[in-house]
């Protein structure tokens, strides 16, 4: 489908647009062309009106002058696409000059009766003018993107090969060579498909290449044990089934990447979505709702179809061999109810039909109330089912008996054991797999139910890898490789019962109206962006447990950001000094999760370290914010307060340290790396539990506070004892928010987490 430029019809450029950078670098153009084409048409201007056109049009010229010189930089790096992007480089020029012409004061002649100038009456040609200069601009953007589609294919295709070669290796030492080329290039593919995830406004487009991704990131390591078993014991069945499957796996999820940024009508885009119970529910409601205007919009039997068709699709939940009994009753007794409130409008509806009623009788107005009451509380219920059996199974699964039963039957070489319980972790993986179907019927959005079945899918797999990583220990127990490879796949599944977690979280702020924004990175290419030269980047590989280590911390400061947020929520001054800090570190403390997923703002671990500064500033503020707080308690009251804020400045001053010491090599980044994200999780832990404490006694004196007054007058009213000294130390930190820096600044210090 074409689209036009921002949506503005009137300058239909004829190229659809599919990411934010594109759009947002249109939008300030667009606003300025039509505030030329908009201006009343009166050929005689005054000083003033003239003038502001003027500076209108100069600055029109000036952007797209700098404009055309990057888009002819870009296609001088791009031989391929330079004559197209040349021809449209040199329409913007030409279109932008000719707006400059048709503005200049000074090209136009005062008007001999009454001495105002005459300008810009030449309407038609600036709105030619107009349509050539967002048309080429928009092709220069969209010459851009295909540029950054064609480095994802290229980046893609070199992985392929090297995995086809890894593939093949017989020796270890041929591995490990192939293995740290694979590892570079797979650094440059994280790197391209992260920033055009990001970049995509396409939410569903984004789930995929998110789950893409995910696949990708997990299998590296997986790969890697997987092979060196395989190598170790070549012999083995179970570890060449094991390798396998991570191989096809890699290989599907690259697939699918490219499948997402060159709109392949493949299989999987083909693949339709399976409708879920609220999309069902919803659409129902919307019709229902509509014969309140229109008595003919539907058929009896339409609405009658499509209540069975819900109905039908209850019956993932109450054949259910896990759903209780009171649970399946009250499901089939709120099919039963609204089956009968629809009848009774279909009645009511043939009623006013009767009559030749022009709009809903009161009776069917009754009749509509009550049937769409009773599919939404259908639907609360089947949201309750799912989401409480969710959270069972992850507080089930998160002691891990069958993987440490798995390991340690393995371990001692005991064949029976490991078949025993590779029975008990395969009931538990089904009970998962139909969990995530459940959760997918109540999602919510399309971009959720993507990643219910991304983890179903990833729970079908992972089951069957750890018993056949198991089995492969069971019989060569003392294999170093095959125990550490069965500790991987465990990791993988452990991790993916922290993402469900997260999944679950998200899935009920949508359903309770809570929904965050995120904010996007634009992937446009500069000059020297993204070119070859990024094949020399050093990037900094890490080994099983050093990833391993950064992924589990990583999903622990997403979890404790996400539990800060849910806390602040429940304050009533939502500008609170101790709320809008609390929600900073928290922000800046899941851009450092983002980070150990190669993800996010955060591009280097420079970037990282400069975050981490910055963060341990705003704790301190939160720590002068809490000194303040604490004026207004009694003894007992303040101790605790005050206990707690001790610990986060000592955490805060610990933080900032860690991040302004240099370090070399390495092993020292890491350790660099490592200390500053744990020491994030220590602060985060002390915000979350002072949030409640400081929220339940801000209500306790908020019938105080007004005769207290500001923060401001409790300040001046502070003991003489207070250590005025350290507050004061504390407010004059710089609490300038993290700035992203360009790609091009930190080219030569890739992420060395973006290795995985």
């Amino acid at each position: 489908m074409a689209s036009s430029p921002c949506g503005n019809s009137n300058f239909d450029s004829g190229l659809e647009i599919k990411t934010r950078s594109v759009e947002q670098t249109l939008v300030p153009l667009v606003s300025q062309i039509t505030t030329l084409i908009n201006h009343k048409v009166k050929p005689k201007k005054s000083e003033r009106t003239q003038a502001a056109i003027h500076r209108v049009g100069q600055a029109v010229s000036v952007a797209v002058g700098r404009f055309v010189t990057v888009g002819e930089a870009i296609a001088t790096e791009n031989q391929e696409l330079k004559d197209e992007m040349g021809q449209a480089c040199f329409e913007a020029r030409r279109a932008g000059d000719a707006i400059a012409q048709l503005t200049d004061v000074g090209s136009a002649l005062p008007s001999q009766s009454d001495g105002l100038v005459t300008v810009f009456s030449d309407r038609t040609g600036m709105v030619k003018a107009a349509r050539l200069l967002l048309s080429s601009v928009t092709k220069v953007l969209v010459l851009a993107d295909r540029i950054v589609i064609k480095q994802i294919i290229t980046s893609r295709n070199k992985v392929l090969v090297t995995l086809d070669h890894l593939e093949r290796v017989s020796t270890f030492q041929e591995f490990v060579q192939i293995f740290s080329q694979f590892g570079n290039e797979m650094v440059e593919f994280a790197h391209l498909t992260g920033d055009r995830q990001n970049d995509l406004k396409d939410e569903k487009k984004k789930a995929r290449m998110a789950a893409a991704r995910a696949v990708l990131e997990k299998c590296t390591m997986m790969l890697l044990t997987a092979s060196k078993t395989c190598l170790r014991h070549p012999d083995c069945e179970s570890a060449r089934i094991n390798k396998d499957a991570v191989f096809h796996r890699m290989r599907c999820a690259l697939e699918q990447v490219i499948e997402i940024v060159t709109e392949a009508r493949s299989c999987g885009e083909n693949k339709i979505l399976p409708v879920s119970i609220y999309n069902g529910i919803k659409d129902f409601k919307v019709g229902v709702e509509c014969l309140r205007e229109n008595l003919n919009s539907l058929s009896p039997q339409s609405v009658g179809s499509q209540l069975e068709a819900l109905v039908e699709r209850t019956e993932d939940f109450t054949d259910s061999a896990y759903t209780s009994h009171e649970q399946r009753q009250a499901i089939l007794g709120l099919c039963q109810l609204a089956r009968q409130d629809t009848q009774q409008l279909v009645q009511s509806w043939a009623e006013a039909q009767s009559v030749h009623a022009k709009e809903a009788t009161e009776d069917m107005e009754v009749a509509i109330l009550k049937t769409c009451q009773s599919v939404s509380d259908l639907r609360r219920e089947l949201h309750k089912v799912a989401v409480i059996r969710a959270s069972d199974l992850l507080k089930v699964h998160g002691e891990q008996l069958p993987l440490r039963a798995l390991k340690a039957a393995g371990a001692e070489g005991n064949l029976e054991a490991v078949a025993e319980y590779s029975r008990t972790l395969t009931e538990q993986k089904e009970q998962l797999v139909e969990n995530c179907r459940l959760l997918c019927h109540v999602s919510g959005t399309e971009p959720l139910e993507i990643t219910c079945i991304h983890a179903e899918e990833t729970f079908h797999v992972i089951g069957p890898q750890i018993i056949s990583a198991a089995q492969t220990l069971a019989l060569h127990p003392s294999s170093k490789i095959a125990k550490e490879n069965l500790e991987v796949f465990c990791e993988a599944w452990d991790s993916q019962l922290c993402d469900m977690a997260l999944l679950l979280r998200e899935i009920n702020d949508v359903f309770e109206g809570r929904r965050g924004d995120k904010r996007s990175y634009l992937s446009l290419p500069r000059p020297g962006k993204h070119s070859a030269n990024l094949k020399t980047a050093k990037a900094v590989k890490l080994d099983a447990e050093e990833q391993t280590s950064m992924a589990k911390l990583g999903l622990e400061l997403r979890l404790l950001s996400s539990d800060v947020d849910t806390e602040v929520e429940k304050w009533e001054e939502q500008e609170h000094d101790i709320v809008r800090q609390s929600q900073s570190l928290a922000s800046m403390a899941y851009n450092m999760y983002l980070f150990t997923r190669g993800e996010g703002l955060l591009k280097t671990t420079l970037d990282l370290f400069h975050q981490a500064e910055v963060l341990s500033e705003e704790g301190l503020q939160l720590c002068s914010s809490l000194l303040t707080f604490s004026t207004q308690l009694v003894d007992e009251e303040k101790s605790v307060v005050m206990t707690e804020m001790e610990k986060m400045v000592a955490l805060c001053q610990q933080l900032q340290m860690g991040a302004k010491t240099p370090v070399q090599g390495k092993t020292a980044t890491f350790q660099k790396v490592d200390s500053s994200i744990q020491t994030t999780r220590g602060i985060l832990t002390v915000v979350l539990s002072l949030l409640p404490s400081c929220n339940k006694l801000t209500r306790k004196y908020k019938s105080e506070r007004s005769s207290l007054g500001s923060p401001q007058d409790w300040r001046e009213r502070q003991d003489a004892s207070t250590p005025v000294k350290e507050e004061g130390a504390l407010n004059n930190k710089n609490t300038n928010g993290f700035g992203a820096k360009s790609l091009e600044q930190h080219m030569a210090g890739l992420n060395l987490l973006e290795s995985k």
